[in-house]
């Protein structure tokens, strides 16, 4: 297992962010931010589901926060190494940013989907849906 400090994270997120294109991160006033803290999901069982990012467009403006904790911790249950890290983060950081991209075109079809597969998992789990 690779545990990745929260510097590392950070540098290899920037260098993530740095190669995507300008345009996506255009009305993302807050920029991109990662918390240290994890979120669990209360919706499920303690340590079963985190949440990895959040795209946010409120009050203080647009901007994404990602949760080195919830990384971190999924990463010790599953004995992730460095390339599981790299995967990760990317696909949750490009998730983010086309949640941007569809809230500036008024689009809601990742919405959607993150929805449906959250009934899923609460199916999985033995929540209610």
């Amino acid at each position: 297992m690779t545990m990745m400090t929260i510097d590392q994270v950070n540098d290899l997120l920037d260098d993530m962010a740095d190669s995507f294109p300008e345009e996506l991160f255009d009305g993302l006033n807050g920029g991109i931010n990662l918390l240290e803290e994890a979120r669990p999901d209360p919706e499920f069982p303690q340590g079963e589901m985190y949440i990895l990012g959040e795209y946010c467009d409120d009050c203080l403006g647009q901007y994404i926060n990602l949760y080195y904790g919830s990384f971190a911790a999924l990463a010790e249950r599953e004995d992730w190494d460095e390339q599981t890290w790299e995967d990760e983060l990317y696909t949750t950081l490009s998730h983010e940013l086309t949640h941007h991209m569809e809230g500036r075109g008024g689009l809601h079809a990742l919405d959607d989907r993150d929805a449906a597969e959250l009934e899923e998992y609460r199916r999985e789990y033995g929540g209610e849906t």
